[in-house]
């Protein structure tokens, strides 16, 4: 009899655990609301002009060292008389074609400075000189304006491409991580980093190494070199403090030990225009309400990437909600994410809000100076690498693919999940992070599955076509590289 009570418990139990798994089988419902973009993804389209500077190089590479000087003096003196007209020029616009003319000069000197490494100081140098009158002229241009925004786009993500293409192509790989733009004045407390004077108030973009990192800097109209925004606070015994939010755990404050510790590929440091400040200590008391109001509640991480709702918050929002307290709206021009693939991609890991404020879209605030920017050359092709597999990816979503997950994996992760949020009420984070479904995580496994088999599978690519050809792969080849895989 105690048998038969045993066995009829024992079927009980059995039943209801498989009752609760085909409960817990059940697909999330998806009820939310997207605001859609109705933007125009950028593309260059210049696809025979990246074949022949590449061919163009590999002749350079033969030429007898006076005649490439000479090619590289008279190219040089055309760049530098174009450079002096546009900074002597009041108000240039951005449909103006003196631009097209310094990219396209910028761009037909790289394969020759690549094959000329005694140029290269030079070059850096001559880009850093073009992006403060470019960042300069574009104080009077409507950042709403298609035209400025590509204008923008093409000039200062286009020209930082072209220096790393010299870089990694020459394999000069002793170059100084630092590159020191301009030194906007400021009367806010400061402190150094990396041997950059930074101060408070400042906002740091940078790229970390994760493959999610790849998707929030290249999924968008205007792909990009960042994936993060931190806000600096530095106190009254110049020591800095990064406010910012992560997936992990929301809003939180670093210290530079902490923040530098964080895997980065690069940062950049911005700063607001002294003429543009109404009381020159408005940086740093927006960073220090920002910097305290971390500690005054926990503020969770914001998926939807909403960023009029400071109820959670992203890592762009950060900066823009502290600086909009005290009057100043970052991000002239909003970011928009109008891609059919990219916005299920993102809509997969629950954004919702496709007109938003993205990282990578900071730099080109008019509002705001570039300081100085800095990247680890050990690291910097990894992250051509990261952004080439990522554009393919993005490729394949506007196909139509899909990502995935195994449905009988979902009862268990809900599990873990529920265990989750209970350790998020005791303010701990968690292996699933808090906003993030059970489902939302199997994709996260799925998509970092993707990135890294092709990831692995184009840097061997990469390495072949090293030893092929005696130089680095430029980004349109590494693309191509990964497309075939």
């Amino acid at each position: 009899m105690a048998l038969h009570r045993t066995r009829n418990s024992l079927l009980a139990l059995l039943g209801s655990l498989v009752l609760l798994y085909a409960l817990l089988l059940i697909p999330d419902s998806d009820n939310s609301a997207v605001r859609k973009a109705s933007g125009t993804p950028f593309a260059w389209n210049r696809d025979t002009t990246w074949k022949r500077l590449e061919e163009t190089y590999r002749k350079a590479r033969t030429l007898d060292k006076p005649v490439l000087d000479s090619a590289l003096d008279a190219l040089s003196l055309r760049a530098g008389k174009q450079l002096l007209a546009l900074q002597d020029t009041a108000e240039v616009a951005p449909t103006d074609p003196a631009w097209d003319e310094l990219t396209s000069v910028f761009f037909t000197m790289a394969p020759l400075v690549a094959a000329d490494t005694q140029r290269i100081d030079w070059f850096v140098d001559y880009y850093t000189r073009a992006r403060i009158v470019v960042k300069k002229a574009s104080a009077s241009w409507d950042m709403d304006s298609p035209a400025a925004r590509r204008t923008l786009y093409t000039l200062l993500y286009g020209m930082r491409s072209a220096v790393e293409e010299v870089l990694l192509v020459s394999g000069k790989t002793t170059f100084p991580p630092v590159i020191l733009v301009q030194n906007e004045p400021s009367a806010c407390p400061s402190a150094v980093l990396c041997g950059i004077t930074v101060h408070s108030g400042d906002l740091l973009v940078s790229r970390g190494g994760a493959e999610v990192s790849a998707l929030i800097s290249r999924g968008n109209d205007y792909p990009g070199n960042f994936s993060h925004v931190a806000l600096l606070y530095v106190d009254s015994t110049h020591t800095p403090y990064f406010v910012e939010s992560h997936i992990e755990k929301g809003v939180a404050v670093a210290t530079a030990a902490q923040y530098l510790a964080d895997k980065k590929l690069r940062f950049m440091v911005m700063r607001p225009r002294t003429s543009l400040l109404y009381n020159a200590m408005t940086p740093h008391k927006a960073a220090q309400y920002m910097y305290y109001k971390a500690f005054e509640k926990h503020i969770p991480y914001d998926f939807k990437m909403e960023f009029h709702d400071p109820s959670a918050m992203f890592c762009s929002e950060v900066g823009s909600y502290a600086y909009r307290r005290f009057g100043i709206q970052l991000w002239q021009g909003v970011s928009t994410i109008s891609s059919a693939g990219v916005v299920n991609w993102l809509h997969a890991f629950g954004v919702e809000n496709f007109v938003t404020q993205m990282p990578s879209d900071l730099e080109y605030d008019p509002q705001l100076a570039v300081v100085a920017e800095w990247r680890d050359a050990e690291t910097l092709l990894k992250d051509h690498i990261d952004n080439a597999v990522m554009d393919v990816l993005l490729q394949h979503a506007d196909k139509g693919e899909e990502i995935t997950y195994s449905i009988w994996q979902l009862p268990f992760v809900r599990v873990v999940k529920a265990y989750c949020m209970v350790m998020n009420l005791f303010g701990k984070p968690a292996v699933i992070p808090e906003g993030m479904s059970a489902t939302q995580a199997l994709k996260n496994n799925t998509f970092v599955a993707m990135h890294v088999e092709l990831k692995q599978r184009t840097e061997h690519a990469v390495g072949e076509f090293v030893r092929a050809h005696g130089y680095t792969p430029p980004y349109w080849q590494i693309v191509g590289l990964a497309e075939k895989l």
